[in-house]
């Protein structure tokens, strides 16, 4: 089994934490959606004859895209690759792109699972971000895509900023309980170099963010998900029952995914590409049949490491006997590595597997990073 990214690389405005790539003009579109067709051809051979499980249309923004244009760049999958029966289709959406007419369009795609940026319920908080909706559409826009019949949704939200007080970010969680929504990603807020959150900040315009902030919402929120019955199922993520995404999911497992559009990643299992992040450069190439792409070979290091720091943040964990599969004995020596946070009770070790405890979720970058080979 194997994934498609396709990045969407245009937005109606920047958010001020945003530091992925993206245009605010729609002007070249047109022309990105075909280049992104024609890549899909080029790239065709990169999954070799796997069945495709997962489509994830990231950016960006791709609900500013029309569903023909949707239609277009699915068919173009379907007509290069095997899909498999049960194939997940994420579009990502923002609320105000929602309205009835573009959600009943969408029932004409074969897009199956909605992944919709909400971020706040507040509208202070999301003129703060800079996002483009407001709080009224937040709502309306789940229940509106709902109410055609799509059950398969996640809402994100965004804590740890200077404005959300307890009382708020109580309010957010309680709002996406009460609107039924089966998956919910919560990201704490980072402060980016080159964005306009991190010139704020530095130009004394916004209070800086808070650690201790972030780590007390984020602490309040595994407690309500618990409540919730939602699984934690990594960092980030918490889900009803079986309702992961299996996009991310294959991510954090190592599955092979080939990434199509300005600044997408690939990765086979053996080496790791990125198109450039630049969307003329992307157009010029690709108009002469060249991938715009720079390619990394991994050694056992990188595969080593790139499995830690994916699969110590999932409630799956980190299995001993894979890291030995990628190199013989790494596990004794990753088993030393780890015996202090055995000790201050950030992991447990269970069955020849690695987890982390609910303190250890606080720290679960600093974790990852302790355990990495430094050479093998």
């Amino acid at each position: 089994m194997a994934g498609i990214y396709i990045h969407i690389p245009f937005c109606k405005q920047a958010c001020h934490y945003c530091d992925f790539h993206f245009s605010t003009s729609q002007k070249y579109r047109p022309d990105v959606v075909q280049a992104l067709a024609k890549e899909i051809m080029l790239q065709k051979n990169y999954l070799g004859t796997a069945p495709i499980e997962t489509i994830y249309l990231g950016g960006g923004t791709p609900s500013l895209l029309e569903a023909g244009e949707i239609n277009f760049l699915l068919d173009t999958i379907g007509h290069h690759h095997t899909l498999s029966e049960n194939v997940e289709i994420t579009l990502e959406a923002n609320p105000d792109d929602l309205d009835q007419k573009k959600v009943q369009a969408l029932r004409q795609t074969a897009i199956n699972r909605f992944s919709i940026g909400i971020q706040s319920f507040y509208d202070e908080d999301l003129i703060w971000m800079n996002r483009a909706h407001r709080s009224g559409e937040a709502e309306t826009s789940v229940k509106r895509v709902q109410d055609a019949g799509f059950e398969n949704i996640t809402a994100d939200l965004i804590y740890g900023y200077p404005l959300l007080s307890t009382a708020k970010w109580e309010h957010n969680i309680n709002t996406l309980f009460n609107l039924d929504v089966p998956h919910v990603s919560a990201y704490s807020i980072t402060v980016e170099p080159r964005t306009a959150l991190a010139a704020f900040i530095k130009n004394k315009q916004t209070p800086p963010v808070s650690d201790q902030q972030s780590a007390v919402q984020f602490e309040r929120l595994m407690q309500r998900m618990q409540t919730q019955h939602f699984e934690h199922y990594e960092i980030s993520n918490f889900c009803k029952t079986g309702r992961y995404s299996r996009h991310n999911s294959n991510y954090w497992n190592g599955v092979p995914y080939l990434g199509i559009g300005p600044s997408a990643h690939a990765f086979n299992g053996h080496t790791r590409q990125w198109n450039v992040a630049n969307n003329a450069l992307y157009l010029s190439s690709i108009a002469q049949n060249i991938i715009p792409a720079e390619l990394e070979k991994l050694t056992p290091e990188n595969r080593l490491n790139e499995y830690i720091m994916t699969s110590v943040r999932t409630m799956w964990g980190l299995n001993l006997n894979k890291l030995d599969s990628i190199q013989p004995g790494a596990s004794a020596i990753l088993l030393k590595q780890a015996q202090q946070f055995f000790n201050n009770k950030w992991l447990i070790f269970n069955e020849r597997i690695l987890t982390l405890t609910p303190a250890g979720k606080l720290y679960a970058d600093y974790v990852a990073a302790q355990l990495f080979f430094d050479a093998v």
